[in-house]
């Protein structure tokens, strides 16, 4: 990435205000304290409490380094603005809060940093809150240098904060969170009391590391507002902060007030959008929307009145309809506060669209959301849409927006031509900016680099496979062998098995990445004795490679596996690889199943290449335990090809997300050059794929089997069947399609 005017935006970022002193990065703590003031060294919980009992205007408390286990700090004191009181590490990174641990501030200019939290989560709603209780918050208070790093709790359902913003005049800046996997807001800011309105907190100059796909609802990086108080000001400004693969739902960011200012920001390869959501008088500026070409990533999206989105550059988006790189909203009449209000009084102007796939103008149109934009302008904007073609959409009547002076690649609808000069020869540009053409587009600084963001002392996410970087192992035949290999397993550890039987009678726990491969394909097999083999937890991800797997030793008890998961000690998105596999004889029972998800865990994606799968009595892919039909699902992506399925006594995959909610972009299943031989005894379907919002299956040959039982909840699905051989004949379609969308 190239980031122009990025030395003067460092520049300006570094000498901005901050109540009165120079905002700066706080490696160190600010500059020596007055002479009066006392620096206090504490090694314990209780010594942290008396020193902040006493605690007087320039005092500076000192954590001593090391563990602070379970730690439930509270720092409630009362500085000045000329003498702040400090609570830091003794060294920046060297004072970790683990187990259940949490910090809450409360009194007036107060300064913290160099603190770390991991290995634990909160057991308070928030890890850091600006306040110690409903009636006791913090104003004026700097937290800075701080890392929340995988800080969640085990149980993903589990709602809580990482930060909570309140009081007023509150500086958050150059910190690091990253990997939330639980459900709730990274960071919010909190308007619930008048105390806490029209805040003008500043959020500078944050790494905002990946959070992964949640698989429902509740997966924001970050939130201002909620809908209740929508129509109340925050006044807050979020600058020059890095948002990194930020992907937990379609909300990046969630705004739900008014007088926000996002400018400078770079979001990488973040799936969703900046989204507008409630609140009027928002402004989008100087930001760098870099897609990187990743699956659903977006810019902006519109909604309420009075929104202004200037010289912004929108780069290599992928997403469409709600994940687009613009999406100006249709609202509903006469809305409810927590429902779309109609867009009014957009100002959307020079601003770069470079290689974008979608501009979706009056998305969501339906029988509900019939109010179109109204008063609002397109002016001087470059459009190229990937590959040259033209990327704007039209859902509704757009004569509620005036469109003048942008110039485009292609020839956008014939009804807002008029507001567009044809460039022919103009494409998408590779790796560095375009200029701006006749006035029309971005200029000067966009968005701000990874490393003018978070700490400097704590390593930002890798974006490195995590089947990478460790040991190579050889194992030998025998028993137990895996379960007591992957006791000392470390991330990315690659274990080759030397040919002959491998029985386990233990259930191996898979807590990190790890791969298993045959130093000869099919020439190592694996047995097992318990009713799993593998069972992910943590972090634990398995990519398979040229193995033979039998069930014929496992007991006979339902709900046999391969591999499961378990949330007891917590659940990451778990990466399943199985290529040149050989998985037979799984009929002990009636319901023996190749890979199974409890409930509360997830599936990052589950990829099959080039895999045999035979006799098998249950769904070889049982993913349906999510029922409660709350958007919530198991899986993300399964990808089958070129694999051959024979003797199921199920559905070769059961994949269920019920509910109604729109925040997610999955599940998803594509199934390509396969072959499926006698599925499901005859009378249960191929696979049943419940409120799945994209599918294909492509390519395929099938004999005795029943078609896909496919069910539409939801969104705008798209699944695709053609070029398949069903009992001998060419077809293209093969699914069995409920639609309960408008039921």
């Amino acid at each position: 990435m190239t980031f122009r005017g990025l030395a003067v935006a460092s520049a300006i970022l570094l000498l901005g205000s901050c109540h009165g002193q120079a905002l700066k990065r706080a490696d160190t703590v600010y500059p020596s304290s007055p002479e009066n003031a006392t620096e206090i060294r504490v090694a314990t919980q209780d010594a942290f409490f008396d020193a902040v009992a006493s605690a007087m205007p320039g005092d500076h408390i000192v954590l001593a380094n090391g563990t602070w286990q379970d730690f439930d700090a509270l720092f409630q004191a009362e500085g000045t603005q000329e003498q702040p009181i400090q609570l830091t590490a003794e060294t920046p990174g060297k004072v970790i809060l683990s187990g259940q641990s949490s910090l809450r501030l409360a009194g007036n200019h107060l300064l913290v940093s160099g603190l770390v939290f991991k290995d634990g989560y909160t057991p308070r709603s928030e890890v850091i809150s600006f306040r110690r209780d409903s009636e006791n918050l913090a104003n004026n208070t700097r937290v800075t240098n701080v890392v929340i790093d995988g800080y969640s709790n085990p149980d993903r359902t589990q709602r809580d904060l990482w930060v909570g913003l309140y009081g007023k005049n509150n500086t958050f800046d150059f910190n690091h969170l990253a990997g939330k996997l639980n459900a709730g807001p990274t960071l919010a800011v909190r308007l619930n009391t008048e105390a806490s309105q029209e805040n003008r907190h500043q959020i500078r100059n944050n790494y905002f590391g990946p959070r992964p796909v949640f698989g429902s609802n509740g997966g924001e990086t970050f939130r201002i507002g909620t809908s209740h108080y929508s129509l109340t000001d925050s006044l807050t400004v979020v600058e020059n902060n890095f948002f990194d693969r930020c992907s937990g739902e379609v909300e990046i960011i969630s705004n739900k007030s008014g007088g926000n200012i996002f400018r400078g920001n770079t979001f990488y390869a973040s799936r969703g959008t900046l989204t507008l959501r409630h609140g009027n008088g928002t402004l989008v500026e100087n930001n760098l929307f870099d897609g990187a070409g990743a699956p659903y990533t977006g810019g902006v999206r519109v909604i309420n009145a009075r929104q202004t989105i200037r010289n912004n550059y929108f780069k290599d988006l992928t997403g469409n309809r709600f994940s687009g790189a613009l999406v100006v909203m249709n609202g509903v009449p006469d809305s409810p506060i927590n429902r779309y209000h109609q867009v009014a009084g957009a100002v959307i102007e020079n601003n770069t669209f470079d290689g974008v796939a979608a501009i979706e103008l009056g998305e969501g149109s339906d029988t509900e959301r019939t109010a179109t934009p109204v008063n609002s302008v397109f002016k001087r904007n470059i459009v190229v849409g990937a590959d040259g073609a033209n990327p704007l959409n039209l859902y509704d009547d757009m004569s509620g927006i005036s469109f003048s002076g942008n110039v485009s690649s292609a020839a956008p609808p014939a009804v807002i031509a008029s507001g567009f000069d044809i460039r022919q020869n103009l494409t998408p540009s590779d790796g560095d900016f375009l200029a701006m053409i006749d006035g029309a587009g971005a200029s000067g600084a966009y968005g701000v680099a990874k490393d003018q963001t978070g700490v400097s002392w704590y390593p930002k996410a890798s974006e490195a496979s995590p089947f990478e970087g460790g040991r190579d192992i050889q194992l030998q035949p025998g028993t137990d062998v895996l379960s007591t290999a992957l006791k000392m397993a470390e991330p990315g550890d690659h274990y080759t098995l030397a040919p002959g039987s491998y029985r386990e009678s233990k259930i191996v726990q898979v807590d990190t990445p790890v791969t298993i491969t045959s130093s000869g394909q099919h020439l190592a097999i694996l047995s097992f004795e318990r009713s799993h083999l593998f069972v992910l937890t943590g972090n634990g991800s398995l990519a398979l490679d040229g193995l033979v797997v039998s069930g014929e030793a496992a007991p006979d008890g339902s709900g046999n596996s391969f591999v499961s998961t378990s949330a007891a000690r917590g659940s990451g998105n778990h990466i399943l690889s199985f290529s040149h596999l050989r998985i037979q004889d799984f009929d002990v029972n009636r319901g023996f199943s190749v890979v199974s998800a409890a409930k509360g865990s997830f599936f990052d994606r589950i990829d099959v290449v080039n895999s045999d799968f035979e006799n098998i009595s249950g769904a070889v892919f049982k993913l349906d335990e999510e029922t409660e039909d709350y958007g919530i699902y198991n899986a993300e992506f399964l990808n089958i090809k070129a694999s051959h399925f024979k003797d199921i006594g199920g559905p070769v995959a059961t994949v269920y997300r019920g509910g109604t909610d729109e925040s997610t972009f999955g599940p998803h299943v594509d199934v390509a050059g396969s072959s499926f031989e006698n599925i499901g005894n005859g009378s249960q379907p191929l696979m049943v794929l419940h409120g799945i919002q994209k599918g294909s299956f492509t390519g395929n040959t099938v004999v005795d089997s029943q078609p896909i039982a496919l069910t539409f909840t939801t969104g705008l699905p798209v699944f695709t069947s053609n070029s398949n051989t069903i009992d001998g004949a060419a077809r293209d379609e093969f699914a069995n399609i409920a639609d309960l969308r408008n039921r």
